[in-house]
């Protein structure tokens, strides 16, 4: 039921009708902006890949999931809330051997399994909408020592706003395919902010990009962090 009610499910419902969920080829590089071609791909979650287990939060049709298991064979696990998007992924990038789909809350998933990762990931997916000081240290816990996680989330100035001053959420939007705008709640956390939750949680902040969407170039879109675990 939490699922159904949320802006995600809307969003997935209108994706799913607009057009059939068929078989993909898997992208060429991984994206972590709403814009193909800009910024890294998936070196920043590692050198070598090959066989390293990795988690996506929040990993909606796969598209992301599904380079990384064919293009770098890596073990990829994709988890999303909406079973409708899990669907989708699996329609899409299910014949993958080296790659599965969950339906769950990112939080729930990690409490849950016994596994630990070479590598966890967010592309604008649980990490800035699930509650920093529990998703964070959950996260720790499930990765190896050494190990990545990297995230990218809105920018806390687009739009020429100003960061939260506070750990609070604060109210933000989605606009889903027919232009309907649907609120939801989002830690708008700048590099400074991320960096002391990262480390109150055992993570060690390694870098904070920031990029520009070429349609709208006087803000930064899109914040990207990259985090090891100590």
């Amino acid at each position: 039921m939490l699922a159904q009610a949320s802006p995600w499910y809307a969003h997935a419902l209108q994706r799913t009708a607009a057009g059939p969920a068929e078989p993909l080829v898997p992208p060429p590089r991984m994206e972590w902006t709403t814009r193909t071609g800009i910024g890294p791909g998936a070196e920043i979650l590692g050198p070598d890949l090959h066989r390293k287990r990795v988690v996506e939060l929040g990993c909606g049709p796969g598209h992301n999931a599904a380079h990384l298991a064919a293009r770098h064979g890596s073990r990829v696990t994709g988890v999303d809330l909406v079973g409708l998007q899990v669907r989708r992924a699996r329609s899409h990038y299910g014949r993958l051997n080296n790659l599965t789909f969950v339906t769950g809350h990112a939080l729930h998933y990690l409490h849950a399994t016994d596994e630990q990762f070479d590598a966890i990931y967010s592309v604008f997916g649980a990490v800035g909408l699930v509650t920093p000081e529990l998703l964070l240290p959950a996260v720790a816990h499930r990765l190896k020592p050494g190990g990545i996680l990297a995230f990218s989330v809105p920018h806390p100035q687009r739009g020429g706003r100003a960061p939260s001053t506070d750990d609070h959420p604060r109210r933000d939007h989605i606009t889903l395919p027919d232009c309907t705008r649907l609120p939801v709640a989002r830690w708008d956390f700048d590099a400074d902010q991320w960096q002391k939750h990262l480390g109150l949680a055992g993570l060690w902040l390694a870098s904070a990009q920031e990029f520009h969407d070429p349609r709208q170039a006087r803000w930064p879109a899109t914040l990207l962090i990259t985090a090891r675990k100590l």
